[in-house]
């Protein structure tokens, strides 16, 4: 599976209900993930690859959670065009303005969001449909 592929199946796992802002959202906090050179993910390769299976990072990239199957993977997805023009538009450079250096999302299932990531290691940024997205703090550097 290409970076490309990989990128458009969990932009669809992730947010394929979420519209093309909250796809490229998605998209944007994996590219920075990638793109950032310091604390956690900055000790990963900087690769697409490393960032989604990182282990605990994103539900759709694991088969199993909990110990049961998880049929909302990204291996059970179909991107379509949409999702491959999202991620290469990501891979590319491009980001979500409103997100700055969001390196977290997550849905509370609620129509609020945390001020921080449960970690306290991000601040809130913006909320994209479902979506609560956060950028690091100063403290997520010494992670």
């Amino acid at each position: 599976m290409t970076d490309t592929e990989l990128l458009a199946r969990i932009v669809l796992c992730e947010a394929g209900g979420e519209g093309e802002i909250g796809m490229k959202a998605v998209a944007s906090v994996v590219m920075n993930r990638v793109d950032i050179t310091y604390g956690e993910y900055g000790r990963l390769d900087p690769t697409i690859r490393a960032v989604i299976y990182q282990p605990g990072q994103f539900d759709c990239a694991r088969e199993t959670i909990r110990g049961k199957y998880n049929p909302q993977n990204i291996y059970n997805m179909s991107p379509t065009t949409v999702h491959y023009n999202v991620a290469e538009w990501a891979i590319v450079g491009n980001r979500v303005t409103d997100l700055g250096l969001a390196l977290w999302y997550f849905n509370p299932f609620r129509p609020t969001c945390r001020s921080n990531f449960p970690s306290k290691v991000g601040v809130f940024a913006t909320r994209i449909g479902n979506h609560c997205f956060y950028n690091p703090t100063p403290a997520y550097a010494d992670t």
